[in-house]
C-alpha cells in the first residue's frame, strides 16, 4: 500500500512538473517573458542541470532587458562547467550591452577552446549560428576541421557563406562537398534548387552551370556528367540533359535507368522532338524487349497525335507489324490497347477494336491490366453509342479496384456516359461524389460537370439547353468535330445570354484549336473574358489563350499578359502553377 501511495505521489508531481513546463513554454512563445521567467526559475531549482531551462532563463532575462541577471547566470554556469559554448552566450550578452570589446574577447575564448578540443565544434558553431554570428560560426567549423581532419564541415560552411551572400563560394563548396560525400548529393541539390528558385537575375544559376561544366571538362568522373544532367533537367532543357546521359552511357552502357526517366519527363513536358530522339536512341542501344516495346509504343502514340487522315494507313500497318514482331502476350498489352484505340477512334473500325480488346481479356493479366483493357473497351463501346454495355465495363473496374485511383477514373467515365446519354440525375449523383476525389484531375472534371448540370437545371428545369449541350459534347467525344462545332454554335444562337453560353464558347474555342484555327479559338476565349468576367471558366479561357499565343503564334507579350492575369486574379485555379512557371520562363527565368 505504501509503495502504491508513493507511486501515486511521484506520478502526480511529474504531472504538475510537466504542466508547469508547458505553461512556461506557452508564455515564452506568446512573448510574455515576465510570466515565463517566474516558472523557469522554479523549474531550474528542481532541475539545476537542465540546460534547456538555463537557456530559457537567459533568453527571458535578455528579452526583459535584465542583462545583468543573464550575465550573472551565464558566468555562474561557466564557473561550474567551463563549457566552450557558454563563452559564446556570455559574449553575446555583452554584445547586447553594446560592449563589443568584451563580446569579441569571449568569442575568441570560445574559438580558442576548439584548438584545445576540436570535438567541441558542433556545440560552439551551432551556438554562434543561433545568435546569427555567421562569420564566427564559419571560423568555428574551419578550426574544428583543421584540428580533426576526419571532420568535414564543407556543407555547413557552404550554407553559412550563402547566408552572407557569398553565393559563388557557397556553390563551389557545395559541389566540392558533393563529390566527397556522394551519399549526401540530394541534400546539396536541394540547397542549389532553393537558391536557384530565388535567383531572379539568373546570376547564381549561370555560375552553377559554369562550375559544373568546368568540373565535367576537367575530370573524367561520370559523377559530374550525372550532376550536369540533373542541372539541365531542373532548367527543363531535356535535350542538353540527354547529351550528358549519352556521354554517361558510352562509358557505362549497362545503365538505362536515367535515360528512361529523362524520356518520361520529356513526354510529360510535351518536348516531343527530344522525346523522339531519346526513344530512338533506346531502340538502337537496347536488346531488352520490354524497353523496345515501350519505346515503340511511345513513338507510335506521338505519331498518332500528330497524324492526319493520309497518315492512317501507314500507322495501321506499323501497329500490325509491331504486334507481329512482339507477339500477343501480357507484355505487349499497351501496344494491343493502342491498336484498338487507333482502330476505333481514328479509323472508326469498331468491331476490330472490340475483338482486339476482348481477346486481350483472355490473356493471364493482373487486375490493373484487366482494368486498362476494360476501360478502353468501354470507351470504344461508348464511342459506338453502346451506352449500357460501356457502363457495365466501367462498373466492373469500379468494383474490381474499389477506392483505387483507376476505379475513380472508371467512375468518372461511367458518369460521363450517363451524361452523354441524357441521364442527368444519375450522372449528377456520381459527379457529386467524385468532386471529392483525391485526384485533382478527376475532382476538377467532376466539379465542372456537376456545376454544368446544376446551373443549367436551375435556370431551365426542362434542361433543353443542357440536353443539346450533352449531345454536342458526345459528338466531340466521337471526334465528329465539324458536327460538334455546328451543334455548339446552334446552342449559342438558340440560348443567347443564358447560363450555358460561357461553357459553350469554351467548347467552341477548344474545337477550333483542335482544327488549328487558332484565331477563331482566341476569339471565342476572348468572348468569355470580355462578357463573362465572373464565369468559372475564365481561368481556362485565359490559360488556353496564353498557350496558343506561346506555342502556336509565338506572341510572348500576349502570352505573358494572360498568364499574369491567372497568377494575380485566379490563385485557386488548377492552371495556376503551370501559368506561373510558363510566365517566368517567358520572362527569362530559367530556374523554375
Amino acid at each position: 500500500m505504501k509503495k502504491i501511495v508513493t507511486l501515486i505521489l511521484f506520478l502526480s508531481s511529474m504531472l504538475v512538473f510537466s504542466q508547469s513546463e508547458h505553461l512556461a513554454q506557452n508564455y515564452f512563445d506568446r512573448g510574455e517573458f515576465d510570466k515565463a521567467i517566474l516558472i523557469y526559475e522554479d523549474l531550474i531549482k528542481a532541475q539545476p542541470n537542465n540546460y534547456v531551462y538555463f537557456q530559457k532563463q537567459v533568453l527571458c532575462y535578455q528579452q526583459l532587458k535584465q542583462l545583468d541577471k543573464s550575465q550573472a547566470l551565464i558566468q555562474n554556469k561557466i564557473d561550474k562547467t567551463k563549457q566552450a559554448n557558454l563563452y559564446v552566450e556570455l559574449g553575446y550578452n555583452y554584445q547586447l550591452q553594446k560592449n563589443q570589446e568584451k563580446a569579441d574577447k569571449n568569442y575568441k575564448i570560445a574559438l580558442d577552446k576548439l584548438i584545445e578540443n576540436p570535438n567541441n565544434v558542433y556545440v560552439v558553431a551551432s551556438t554562434f549560428e543561433q545568435k546569427s554570428l555567421i562569420e564566427q560560426a564559419i571560423q568555428a567549423y574551419e578550426l574544428g576541421a583543421k584540428g580533426n581532419p576526419a571532420l568535414n564541415f564543407d556543407y555547413q560552411i557552404a550554407l553559412l557563406h550563402g547566408q552572407l551572400g557569398h553565393l559563388e563560394l557557397m556553390a563551389d563548396k557545395l559541389l566540392d562537398y558533393s563529390i566527397i560525400n556522394q551519399a549526401n548529393l540530394p541534400l546539396v541539390q536541394n540547397q542549389l534548387v532553393r537558391f536557384m528558385m530565388e535567383d531572379s537575375q539568373k546570376n547564381f544559376t549561370e555560375y552553377v552551370k559554369k562550375a559544373l561544366l568546368i568540373r565535367t571538362q576537367k575530370t573524367q568522373d561520370l559523377f559530374w556528367n550525372q550532376f550536369m544532367s540533373w542541372f539541365f533537367v531542373q532548367q527543363k532543357e531535356y535535350g542538353k540533359a540527354f547529351i550528358q546521359e549519352k556521354a554517361i552511357f558510352k562509358r557505362n552502357p549497362d545503365n538505362f535507368f536515367n535515360i528512361i526517366n529523362l524520356v518520361k519527363l520529356a513526354i510529360q513536358e510535351d518536348e516531343t522532338e527530344t522525346a523522339k530522339e531519346i526513344l530512338n536512341f533506346i531502340l538502337v542501344n537496347t536488346q531488352d524487349l520490354e524497353l523496345q516495346m515501350e519505346a515503340h509504343y511511345q513513338l507510335t502514340s506521338m505519331e498518332i497525335d500528330k497524324a492526319t487522315a493520309k497518315d492512317y494507313p501507314v500507322i495501321k500497318d506499323k501497329l500490325e507489324l509491331l504486334l507481329k514482331q512482339f507477339g500477343i502476350s501480357p507484355y505487349s498489352l499497351n501496344l494491343q490497347i493502342l491498336k484498338a484505340h487507333f482502330d476505333a477512334f481514328y479509323l472508326k473500325q469498331f468491331e476490330p477494336a472490340k475483338t482486339t480488346l476482348t481477346n486481350a481479356l483472355n490473356l493471364p493479366l493482373n487486375n490493373y491490366q484487366k482494368a486498362d483493357v476494360k476501360i478502353e473497351l468501354a470507351d470504344v463501346l461508348l464511342l459506338d453509342e453502346k451506352f449500357n454495355q460501356a457502363i457495365i465495363y466501367y462498373a466492373q473496374v469500379e468494383d474490381d479496384l474499389e477506392n483505387d485511383e483507376i476505379s475513380h477514373e472508371a467512375s468518372l467515365k461511367m458518369a460521363k456516359a450517363s451524361y452523354f446519354k441524357g441521364d442527368f440525375d444519375w450522372a449528377q449523383k456520381q459527379f457529386k461524389v467524385l468532386k471529392s476525389s483525391t485526384s485533382q484531375l478527376i475532382s476538377n472534371d467532376a466539379m465542372e460537370l456537376f456545376l454544368l448540370i446544376s446551373d443549367n437545371t436551375v435556370e431551365d428545369s426542362t434542361q433543353v439547353a443542357l440536353k443539346k449541350f450533352a449531345k454536342a459534347d458526345f459528338l466531340a467525344y466521337q471526334n465528329k468535330n465539324t458536327e460538334a462545332l455546328q451543334a455548339f454554335k446552334m446552342i449559342l444562337e438558340q440560348h443567347k445570354e443564358q447560363s450555358i453560353e460561357d461553357v459553350t464558347l469554351l467548347r467552341i474555342g477548344k474545337l477550333y484549336e483542335k482544327q488549328k484555327d487558332f484565331q477563331q479559338a482566341l476569339n471565342n476565349f476572348q468572348q468569355i473574358i470580355d462578357k463573362h468576367a465572373e464565369s468559372i471558366y475564365i481561368d481556362e479561357a485565359l490559360f488556353f489563350s496564353a498557350e496558343i499565343y506561346r506555342k502556336q503564334l509565338q506572341d510572348v507579350e500576349k502570352a505573358k499578359a494572360n498568364y499574369e492575369k491567372i497568377i494575380f486574379n485566379h490563385p485557386d485555379s488548377i492552371y495556376f502553377v503551370e501559368a506561373r512557371n510558363n510566365f517566368r520562363k517567358l520572362r527569362g527565368d530559367t530556374n523554375l
